[in-house]
């Protein structure tokens, strides 16, 4: 186990703190795989699905990463397989920060009823990419 030890002394007069690096390792490891391939993500549908009107690729990542991320949940893994695939890959392939300043743009700019639209739709389909993992993983353990 890498432990990492920081020396000091903070204000209520505590010496030390340690943080275990290996789930930080294991979670930094997702995080580039997961932002490596939200970036081949998006370029690839970008390139066949070009739209200056609606942010397509961010609505893609969100929805696959939700559907991946219930396989994972409803699946029971945990541990160390839980921070790679959903904190670190799944976390770094989604992006509501994102999808976030795209709708406000899309509101911005006057496209009010798009900008709704976005956000109802991502929400939407989020939600059943979720609830498609539940019923798979519910299906497949009969």
């Amino acid at each position: 186990m890498s432990v990492l030890l920081l020396e000091g002394i903070d204000m209520l007069g505590r010496t030390a703190a340690t943080i275990d690096l290996e789930p930080a390792h294991v979670v930094g490891t997702g995080g580039a795989i997961g932002a490596s391939l939200r970036y081949v993500t998006t370029q690839r549908v970008t390139e066949r699905l070009s739209s200056e009107r609606v942010p397509l690729a961010t609505f893609v990542v969100n929805v696959v990463g939700s559907f991946v991320l219930g396989l994972v949940v409803f699946a029971g893994v945990g541990g160390s397989t839980l921070r790679l695939v959903g904190t670190g890959i799944c976390g770094s392939f989604t992006t509501f920060s994102s999808f976030s300043v795209e709708t406000v743009r899309l509101y911005e700019r006057g496209d009010r009823t798009l900008a709704v639209a976005n956000a109802a739709v991502t929400l939407v389909c989020s939600l059943a990419a979720i609830g498609l993992a539940w019923l798979l993983v519910a299906v497949t353990a009969l």
